[in-house]
């Protein structure tokens, strides 16, 4: 039989096109991971915690409502329901809770988050040989939300430690765990961000996955796909309590900076620069004469701290710290409490439109701080605010030397634009810091219009430079 010259060709055009169909295939094939031999290989080194913890609760007679039970002592409720059902009688209940760790040594040290084991009377860690260990604290470390524990046991399967800096966007990520109690759980994903900073976490760069974490995860082993550990699953963003495709980790550096610290001496150190920063806008970029958005505004400098003692001010943008760059205002702090205490570090900022290199002596962060507010008498002006005077008793209580309080904002203003409100003490306007009620006036006199400028206001939750655009 002959086969016509277009007969030929459509055979070869069709061969042609399951050929490029195989190969699609096949590089499917290869990009999609196969965990088999990770989750063997490294599975057994992952363990299960149990905790249990003593609580007290008042148990009233033939009532099991443990929501009314433990009402505190000021509740509005409280009195009523004391006046109905009597004190009660204190009572010790004993609760558990689960999570996951992973073994760093063979000797018998775990690491898991801080949340797992807080509180806990008697923390049990169940290995993959179904052995169940008492362990002991060796340290923990609320701030990063990590804990080390200590087993009697030796040769121990360990994991293998990575670096989550070598990370991209997009990789392969995989998590073993405890979700719900169910132990040895394997969920994988993908890397969906890096450096995250969440409420009050400001000294964790958290890596952002998508791989499924549950009650019970915590504390477990987030692995590449070489095997090695690049951080500890810790939380999950959702509004029901249960996955909803965010999670976070925490970089296994920060992890390990920890642990060493703990395994020294017991606690952890963190460098301290002694401010109060801000993310820089668009429009105070534009106020600043910055081509773009960047770095770390300084907001507030506190007394003694190691950034007065260089020299810096407030309204400087701090753009390197020790020679790393500072894209964004949450990336400061992990940067400077990482850093060695006691060691003198470069300190790029933008001043004035111009650059400066200051020397910090980086100090040590303290455990808290407070700011409060006072009472001043009220004044009007220009921008649609009303002032008054800042007397003695309020500037030691808002810990200001100067400046005037804003004690109302009239509607449809300038100010009131930008969400100035009642309480707001005004430090500094473009750039001149305020020192009294008549200098606030000149000030808000002289401003040029149609132009955005920076002004800096403190309040209850710290000091805040914002853009304040005057009108034409």
């Amino acid at each position: 039989m002959r086969i016509s010259v277009r007969s030929s060709i459509l055979l070869a055009s069709v061969f042609g096109v399951l050929l490029a169909t195989l190969a699609l295939c096949a590089s499917a094939a290869v990009v999609l991971p196969d965990f088999t031999s990770l989750v063997q290989a490294h599975g057994p080194a992952v363990v299960n915690i149990s905790t249990t913890q003593k609580i007290k609760r008042r148990q009233i007679p033939g009532m099991d409502i443990p929501e009314l039970e433990d009402l505190p002592e000021d509740h509005p409720f409280g009195e009523l329901f004391r006046r109905f059902f009597g004190e009660g009688e204190m009572q010790e209940f004993e609760s558990e809770s689960l999570g996951s760790g992973f073994v760093i040594s063979g000797d018998g040290f775990v690491l898991t988050n801080n949340h797992v084991i807080e509180d806990a009377e008697e923390i049990l860690v169940r290995l993959s040989d179904r052995r169940v260990l008492k362990a002991k604290v060796v340290g923990h470390d609320a701030r990063s939300d990590l804990a080390l524990l200590k087993v009697e046991a030796n040769g121990l399967p360990v994991v293998d430690i990575g670096d989550s800096r070598e990370l991209k966007v997009g990789e392969w990520v995989l998590a073993i765990g405890s979700p719900f109690g169910f132990e040895q759980s394997v969920t994988a994903g993908i890397v969906s961000a890096k450096g995250r900073s969440l409420p009050r976490d400001n000294y964790v760069p958290f890596i952002q996955t998508d791989v499924a974490i549950n009650p019970g995860n915590s504390g477990g082993p987030l692995f590449n796909l070489d095997g090695e550990v690049v951080g500890i699953n810790s939380q999950i963003y959702s509004r029901t309590g249960g996955y909803m495709g965010v999670s976070f980790a925490i970089p296994i550096e920060v992890a390990m900076n920890v642990v060493s610290q703990l395994k020294a001496s017991g606690r952890v150190s963190r460098g301290w620069l002694g401010v109060l920063i801000q993310e820089v806008t668009r429009d105070l970029a534009e106020s600043f004469g910055m081509d773009k958005p960047q770095g770390a505004l300084v907001a507030k400098i506190f007394p003694g701290s190691p950034a007065e003692a260089a020299g810096m001010q407030v309204g400087d943008v701090v753009l390197e710290f020790d020679d790393r760059p500072v894209i964004t205002s949450s990336g400061l702090p992990p940067i400077v409490g990482q850093t060695v205490v006691g060691e003198d570090v470069p300190v790029k900022v933008l001043r004035g439109g111009g650059t400066r290199i200051l020397t910090v002596k980086v100090g040590e962060l303290p455990e808290s701080g407070v700011e409060l507010a006072g009472r001043v008498e009220p004044r009007s002006n220009r921008l649609g605010v009303t002032v008054a005077e800042l007397d003695a008793e309020a500037r030691a209580q808002a810990e200001v030397e100067n400046g005037v309080r804003i004690t109302a904002v009239a509607s449809d203003s300038p100010a009131a634009d930008i969400g100035l409100a009642s309480g707001d003490i005004v430090l500094m306007i473009d750039g001149k810091e305020v020192t009294d009620r008549q200098q606030f006036d000149k000030i808000v006199e002289d401003l040029p219009s149609g132009k955005s400028i920076p002004i800096l206001v403190h309040r209850r939750s710290g000091a805040e430079f914002l853009a304040l655009r005057i009108p034409e």
